[in-house]
C-alpha cells in the first residue's frame, strides 16, 4: 500500500502541479476521504520517503480535532445514559413505576447511576410511588447527536461549550492534528523507482551502474549507537571510595568470605553471645552445613576466657561460653570480621612466629619491650557486601554494601580518629561534620558520623566509627601500645544521594531501570 500511496501523490500533483490539502486524498483501499488522524499519519510516512528522495516538498499545517472515548463512542451508538433510562421507564400512570432495581437491571448499573440523575435535571422523567416513570413522551438525544457529529467531523460547528462539556463528561478527548500541502521537488518524476543505496560487484561487472540512479549519502545522520557494558552507579561510586583509599596509602583486604562462623562475625570482636544482633531475626543462619571448621585452637581459647571470666583489664561478659554459639555459619553481618582475620595475621607477624605456638596458659601479651616486637604499622579497607535479616522498605535491603577501614599503629587517639575521618570524608566532598558518642560492643570509645545534608537540610548518619577495645586486641597478641582505629559506612547511601535516589528499590534490584544505569554519569566527589 505504501508504494500505491506514493504513486498517487506523484499522480495528483502531476496533474494538479500542487496538491494544497491531503485530506483530500483517499488512500488506496480505504473509500472515504483521509480526514482522520491515523490517516494523515499514514500519508505523512509516504511523503517522507518521497522527500528523501527529492521528489517532492511539503508543508505542515496543525489542527486540533475531537475523538470519542470508549464510552462517548457507546453513547454515539445505543444512545445517552439519561435517553436509556428514560426509555426503559413506562409512560405516568398508564402502568405500575419501575423501581430502582429493576432499572438497573434494564439499562445497567452505570447508565442508571449517571443517567438518572441527567434525566432528572433535564426534566425528562418523574417521581412516582416507589418507582419511577416518563415526565414527558418524547424527548431529543442531544448528547448522541452531538458525539455523532464529532465522529464524522471531530468537532461541533459553532459550539464550543457544548465541546467543553463533552470534555468534561469524558465521553471526547482532543487530539492534535495535522495535514500537508505538497509540491513538486526537484527530482520529480511519476516513477516511484528506489534509487540504488550501494554499488554491489555485478553492477560493475554488467556496466549497469552508468545508468542507475543512487541515493545520496546523508554524511550528517548520526550512526547507530554501539551496544556494550555500563557501569552501575553503585560501582561508580565504589571504584571512587576505593581511589580515595589507595590515595592516602591504604591496602585493600580479602572479603571473598561471603559465609563465615559466628567466632569470626561475633566472639573475635568481643561481641557477647546473647547479643540481639545474633538472634534469628537479625542474622541468617546456614542450615547445610551447619557448623564451621574450629579457629586457631589457643586464640579461640583466650577469646572464650576473655569472655567467660575477663582479662586485660576487663571483667568480661561472665556468661558461660557456648562452643555451639561460636561454630554456627551464618552469612556475614558485617565485614568487620574479615577485619578481624587480617588482624589476627598482623599480630601473628609482630614476633615473626605463630601466637598459637604457645598454650593459652603461658602466653603473656606484651613480653617483649615496645619497638622490639617487630610490629609494623598498617592501614586496610574493604568495600564488599554484607547480609542482615531487614525488612525491606524504601531505603533498607536484606543485602547491601559496607565500606571499611582499618588504621594499626602505636599510641593512636580518639582526636586522630577524628582528625582522619575529617580527612577522609573531605575527599569525598563532605566537609561540615559531627561526631557523636555512640556505643558498640567491639570499640570504645566509639562515635556516630554526622554530615550536614544541603538538600534535606539537616543532619544525616553517614557512618560509624571507634577505637577496637583491649579485650580484641589482646588476645590477637598485639603490644599493648597498639591501637586500631575502625569505622564503616554504607555504600547505597551515598549512591542514592549522589544520583538523586529516592527509593532503593530503583537502584538495586528488578526495578532498576537499565536505561538509567547506562546514562548515569561519572562520580566526582
Amino acid at each position: 500500500m505504501a508504494e500505491q500511496l506514493q504513486q498517487l501523490i506523484l499522480d495528483t500533483l502531476d496533474a494538479q502541479s500542487t496538491l494544497l490539502d491531503t485530506r483530500a486524498l483517499t488512500i488506496p483501499g480505504q473509500s472515504s476521504q483521509a480526514t482522520s488522524h491515523d490517516a494523515q499519519i499514514t500519508i505523512l510516512g509516504a511523503l517522507n520517503s518521497l522527500l528523501s528522495r527529492e521528489m517532492i516538498t511539503y508543508e505542515t499545517h496543525e489542527v486540533s480535532s475531537h475523538v470519542l472515548t470508549s464510552e462517548g463512542s457507546q453513547i454515539a451508538r445505543e444512545g445517552s445514559h439519561e435517553a436509556r433510562v428514560w426509555a426503559a421507564l413506562p409512560e405516568r400512570g398508564s402502568a405500575v413505576p419501575l423501581s430502582a432495581q429493576d432499572l438497573k437491571k434494564a439499562v445497567g448499573d452505570e447508565a442508571a447511576k449517571v443517567g438518572q440523575g441527567r434525566a432528572f435535571k433535564s426534566g425528562w422523567i418523574a417521581k412516582q410511588g416507589n418507582g419511577f416513570v416518563k415526565a414527558v413522551s418524547e424527548i431529543t438525544d442531544t448528547t448522541q447527536i452531538e458525539l455523532q457529529e464529532v465522529e464524522s467531523s471531530g468537532t461541533l460547528a459553532a459550539a464550543e461549550k457544548a465541546l467543553a462539556e463533552l470534555r468534561k463528561r469524558k465521553l471526547v478527548i482532543q487530539r492534535k492534528g495535522q495535514w500537508f500541502t505538497v509540491h513538486k521537488g526537484t527530482n520529480f518524476s511519476t516513477s516511484i523507482a528506489k534509487p540504488e543505496t550501494d554499488l554491489t560487484i555485478d553492477m560493475l561487472t554488467s556496466g549497469s551502474w552508468k545508468t542507475s540512479s543512487f541515493k545520496k549519502y546523508n554524511f550528517d545522520a548520526d550512526g547507530i549507537p554501539t551496544s556494550g557494558g555500563a557501569l552501575h552507579p553503585i560501582l561508580k561510586v565504589r571504584e571512587e571510595i576505593r581511589s580515595i583509599f589507595l590515595e592516602m596509602g591504604f591496602e585493600e583486604m580479602p572479603t571473598g568470605n561471603f559465609v563465615e562462623s559466628g567466632f569470626w562475625c561475633f566472639d573475635a570482636l568481643f561481641v557477647p553471645q546473647l547479643h540481639p544482633a545474633r538472634e534469628l531475626q537479625d542474622t541468617f543462619y546456614l542450615s547445610d552445613p551447619s557448623t564451621s571448621l574450629p579457629p586457631p585452637s589457643a586464640y579461640y581459647e583466650r577469646v572464650a576466657r576473655v569472655h567467660e571470666h575477663g582479662g586485660y583489664g576487663s571483667i568480661g561478659y561472665r556468661t558461660p561460653w557456648s562452643h555451639e554459639e561460636s561454630n554456627k555459619l551464618l552469612l556475614r553481618t558485617h565485614t568487620t570480621a574479615s577485619s578481624a582475620a587480617m588482624l589476627y595475621k598482623l599480630a601473628a607477624k609482630c614476633r615473626g612466629e605463630d601466637i598459637d605456638a604457645d598454650g593459652p596458659g603461658n602466653w603473656q601479651p606484651g613480653a617483649a619491650k615496645p619497638g622490639d616486637d617487630g610490629f609494623k604499622p598498617a592501614k586496610l579497607f574493604s568495600i564488599d557486601r554484607v547480609f542482615r535479616n531487614e525488612t525491606m522498605d524504601a531505603t533498607h535491603l536484606a543485602e547491601f554494601h559496607q565500606v571499611e577501614g582499618v588504621v594499626a599503629d602505636r599510641n593512636l587517639t580518639l582526636a586522630d580518629l577524628i582528625g582522619f575521618m575529617r580527612t577522609f570524608f573531605t575527599k569525598m566532598g563532605m566537609t561540615n561534620l559531627r561526631f557523636k558518642p555512640a556505643y558498640n560492643p567491639y570499640t570504645e570509645p566509639s562515635l556516630e558520623i554526622f554530615a550536614w545534608h544541603n538538600h534535606l537540610e539537616k543532619w544525616v548518619e553517614i557512618g560509624n566509627s571507634g577505637m577496637f577495645r583491649p579485650e580484641m586486641l589482646a588476645p590477637m597478641g598485639f603490644p599493648p601500645d597498639v591501637r586500631v582505629h575502625g569505622w564503616g559506612i554504607g555504600l547505597e547511601r551515598p549512591t542514592m544521594i549522589r544520583y538523586g535516589v529516592s527509593n532503593i528499590r530503583s537502584l538495586v534490584g528488578h526495578k532498576t531501570s537499565i536505561e538509567n544505569v547506562e546514562n548515569s554519569p561519572a562520580v566526582m566527589f
